[in-house]
């Protein structure tokens, strides 16, 4: 058997009727920028985050960047990031000219440290910017407070955490607001890029409207330079028809997650551990092998495909050596980038696949 990490088409495959009804709605609705398609989905996504306001711009990476200007971060300021996880969070503060400042993560977890969050903080930082990695949520209460204790703001990264929850309570915005990728891998992904950032503060979106509109609130009225950052209409149609399924997929990649953890206890793997609080979307299902590189070529003859989330951490990658962070300057980042590995978990996995996976990683390890 040949088990994919994801299979993209699948979901489109299972909405087939349902997709193609929307994206024919767009093309007859001839509204191609904008529209009442867009309005419909940032409403329908709010009201699924259990927030006030959602505001759909053009990637993940233009979410983390315009929320970021919106909370007025430049050149001069700080804002504290994770030291493992995706490069994109580092890329959007240095894009407003800001400096991102690495923080390891809980070991654990994978999540952002609050304990070591504190340390960090400098006269210059503005923000704190934990990723909901992997799915699973960052420990929220105590970054907030550590955030309202020297009066910063708190953005979320949830571009991997579409229907995860914390305390009971969907994220969405617990602290300022939260930025969304979907990208089409995500759990909730469009057919090709798009994004949005979710908020209980009304001014705070109604800038980051403007500010992806050409800095325009009103036409041909410009009060600050912003950029061109919109959702595109028909990824927004397919995301409305794909978003009531969303809780029945992560219901799915919960039972797969849990089969794994299952049939894995015991076998010396590292698993993820889930605090009682933590609701994940599972998005990824990550393990930690200290011969990841040869199990890894093991399930490769075996039919399954893993991937790596991430080889480099990004203070490691040339982007950034400007910093000056040898090797050796967050340790635990850099071992959990060396024993990572991710394991298929998809909404549209068969039993027969699930149970082939478990198989071989038992061989294999």
């Amino acid at each position: 058997m040949k088990v994919p990490f994801l299979d993209l088409g699948a979901a489109t495959r299972e909405l087939r009727s349902q997709i193609g009804a929307a994206g024919q709605r767009v093309i007859d609705s001839g509204w191609y920028v904008g529209g009442p398609e867009l309005e419909a989905f940032e409403q329908d996504y709010a009201a699924y985050c259990q927030v006030d306001h959602c505001v759909g711009v053009g990637n993940g990476l233009d979410a983390l960047t315009l929320a970021l200007r919106a909370m007025d971060v430049g050149p001069g300021d700080e804002v504290i990031v994770a030291s493992n996880g995706y490069i994109a969070t580092l890329l959007a503060v240095s894009m407003t000219g800001a400096t991102p400042v690495p923080v390891d993560p809980d070991p654990a977890t994978h999540n952002l440290d609050p304990t070591r969050v504190e340390a960090a903080i400098s006269p210059r930082t503005r923000v704190i910017l934990p990723t909901h990695l992997y799915g699973q949520p960052a420990d929220l209460d105590a970054l907030l407070a550590i955030a309202r204790a020297h009066e910063l703001r708190l953005l979320e990264d949830g571009a991997q955490a579409h229907g995860a929850s914390y305390k009971g309570r969907r994220v969405g915005a617990h602290g300022d607001a939260v930025t969304w990728s979907f990208y089409p891998s995500k759990n909730l992904g469009a057919l090709g890029d798009g994004g949005a950032v979710t908020t209980n503060d009304a001014a705070l979106a109604k800038r980051i409207r403007t500010l992806g509109n050409y800095g325009s609130a009103t036409r041909y009225v410009n009060d600050e330079r912003g950029v061109n950052s919109r959702l595109d209409p028909l990824h927004a149609a397919v995301l409305r028809a794909k978003l009531p399924h969303l809780d029945e997929w992560n219901n799915r990649r919960r039972g797969i997650a849990g089969r794994y953890l299952a049939a894995f206890t015991g076998m010396g793997i590292g698993l993820p551990q889930v605090p009682e609080w933590a609701g994940p979307a599972w998005h990824l299902f990550v393990v930690t092998l200290t011969d990841r590189d040869a199990v890894q070529a093991r399930l490769r003859a075996a039919g399954v495909e893993t991937l790596i989330h991430y080889p480099i951490p990004p203070h490691r990658q040339k982007a950034y050596a400007h910093l000056g962070l040898p090797a050796g300057s967050f340790p635990i980042a850099e071992q959990l980038a060396s024993q990572v590995l991710s394991l298929p978990i998809g909404p549209q996995m068969s039993d027969a696949q699930a149970e082939w996976v478990i198989a071989a990683v038992r061989e294999a390890v």
